[in-house]
C-alpha cells in the first residue's frame, strides 16, 4: 500500500479511536459510566452483537474543506424533492438530468472539452476529448467510463459529471458507455454492452492502454466487467477503478451508519449482502462471481491494478474496504482513498476541493499503470 493510501486508512482507524475514547472519558460505554448516569444513555450490544445507539450528535468532519461543509449543509440540511422510491424510471432519469445540469455546465467551463456522440461496438456513446489536446504520452490511452444510476438512470448528464474533469485533468480520451438499464433490461446487459466496446477499442488500442472506471453502479459494473472479460477470454485493461461502489455487496457498518450521518436512507443499503433489490438484478443470483466478484478468488486474483475511492460517510464504503481487503488478499494492487466526512459520489460537484483531489488521484493511477508491463496479471483464461 503506499505512503498516501496507508496515511489516509491510519486516519480512519484513528478517527475511529477517538471516538471511541471520547465514548470513554464521557462514560458512554458500557462498563463505564460515572456514578449517577442514565444507563440508557449508553450504547447496549445485545447476544447476536446488536448494538442499540443512544441518541447522539455528530457535527460535520473537521477535516472537510470550507466548500465541501457548506455544500453538506445545503444537500442534507434541506434536500431537493425527488420522486418518491418507485415512481416512473421516466421521472426518476429527467430528475437526475436536472440534478446534474449544473454540475455538467461548470465542468465544462472548468474543463472544455469536446464531446462526440458515436456507436462503438454497436453501443451507444460519447467521447470526451480536451479542447487543449491529448498528453502526447496518453494518444495511444484510453478510459471508458461507466456511470453510475443504481442501474436505472445516469446516462447523459450524470455520465458527463463522471467523464469530463476526468478528460480534462488528464489530457485523455474518456468514452462513456450508454450501457443498457433496467427496467427495459436486466443482467448481463450491460455487462454485454461493456465487453461489445471494449472489443472494439481492442481494435486499435492494447489492452493495457485501457483503462475502465465508473462511480456507484458505474463501480459494480467495472468489477462485473472484468469478471465479464475473463469469461469471454478477452484480455485484462490495464487498470480499474471501483468508486462507490465494487465487487462486493453492499453492506457492513456503513450501510446502517450513513444514513444517520447524512439524514438519508439510500434506496440500496440494507445489510443483504445481495444486490436483488435493485431491478436490474432481480433475476441474477449474488453468489454468481459474474455478479458480485468478490465470491471467487479466481476471478479476483485476475483483476488489474484497482483504485477504489469513497467517501467515510458513504453507504457503501463498508464493502470498499472489504473489497480491498480481498483484492490485496490474491495479490492484486489494489489503492484505497477515503475522504473524511464526505458522501455518496460526493465528487460529482466540480467546485469541491475534495473532487479535484478525487481527480488527481484517479488521473496520477492511471498514469502509472497503464502501458506498465506487469507479469504478474495473466492475459490467458
Amino acid at each position: 500500500m503506499r505512503a498516501e493510501n496507508a496515511s489516509r486508512v491510519t486516519k480512519w482507524k484513528l478517527l475511529v479511536w477517538l471516538l471511541v475514547l471520547t465514548a470513554v472519558v464521557q462514560g458512554a460505554l458500557p462498563g463505564v459510566s460515572r456514578a449517577g448516569e442514565d444507563s440508557s444513555r449508553r450504547p447496549q450490544v445485545d447476544a447476536d452483537g446488536v448494538a442499540q445507539l443512544p441518541a447522539m450528535t455528530v457535527p460535520p468532519s473537521r477535516f472537510m474543506s470550507p466548500e465541501a461543509r457548506r455544500k453538506f449543509v445545503r444537500q442534507f440540511s434541506s434536500p431537493e424533492a425527488a420522486p418518491p422510491p418507485g415512481a416512473d424510471v421516466r421521472l426518476l432519469r429527467e430528475y437526475d438530468e436536472r440534478k446534474n445540469a449544473p454540475f455538467v455546465a461548470r465542468a465544462e467551463t472548468l474543463y472544455p472539452v469536446n464531446i462526440e456522440r458515436k456507436l462503438i461496438g454497436g453501443v451507444r456513446a460519447e467521447v470526451i476529448t480536451p479542447k487543449a489536446g491529448i498528453a502526447p504520452k496518453n494518444r495511444g490511452r484510453v478510459l471508458i467510463n461507466l456511470h453510475g444510476g443504481g442501474f436505472l438512470w445516469g446516462e447523459g448528464n450524470g455520465a458527463k459529471t463522471e467523464s469530463i474533469p476526468i478528460a480534462g485533468v488528464g489530457k485523455i480520451t474518456v468514452i462513456t458507455v450508454a450501457y443498457r438499464m433496467a427496467p427495459e433490461f436486466k443482467f448481463p446487459a450491460a455487462s454485454e454492452d461493456v465487453a461489445s466496446v471494449y472489443r472494439e477499442l481492442l481494435k486499435e488500442h492494447r489492452a493495457a492502454d485501457i483503462g475502465i472506471y465508473g462511480c456507484s453502479a458505474g463501480g459494480i459494473l467495472t468489477a462485473e466487467a472484468i469478471a465479464w472479460f475473463q469469461q469471454e477470454k478477452l484480455p485484462m485493461p490495464g487498470a480499474i477503478g471501483t468508486f462507490c461502489g465494487s465487487a462486493d455487496a453492499l453492506g457492513g457498518d456503513s450501510s446502517h451508519l450513513a444514513s444517520l450521518l447524512v439524514g438519508e436512507l439510500p434506496f440500496a443499503a440494507a445489510d443483504t449482502g445481495s444486490l436483488s433489490a435493485l431491478p436490474y438484478f432481480s433475476d441474477a443470483s449474488s453468489s454468481d462471481p459474474l455478479v458480485l466478484p468478490i465470491g471467487s478468488e479466481r476471478v479476483l486474483a485476475r483483476f488489474p491494478p484497482t483504485l477504489l475511492i469513497a467517501g467515510s460517510r458513504d453507504f457503501t464504503v463498508s464493502s470498499l474496504f472489504h473489497t480491498q481487503a480481498a483484492l490485496s488478499n490474491v495479490g492484486v494492487e489494489a489503492e484505497l482513498h477515503v475522504w473524511d466526512g464526505m458522501w455518496h459520489a460526493f465528487f460529482m460537484d466540480p467546485d469541491l476541493p475534495e473532487s479535484q483531489q478525487v481527480y488527481r488521484v484517479v488521473v496520477k493511477f492511471f498514469d502509472r499503470y497503464l502501458g506498465a508491463h506487469r507479469a504478474a496479471v495473466r492475459d490467458d483464461p
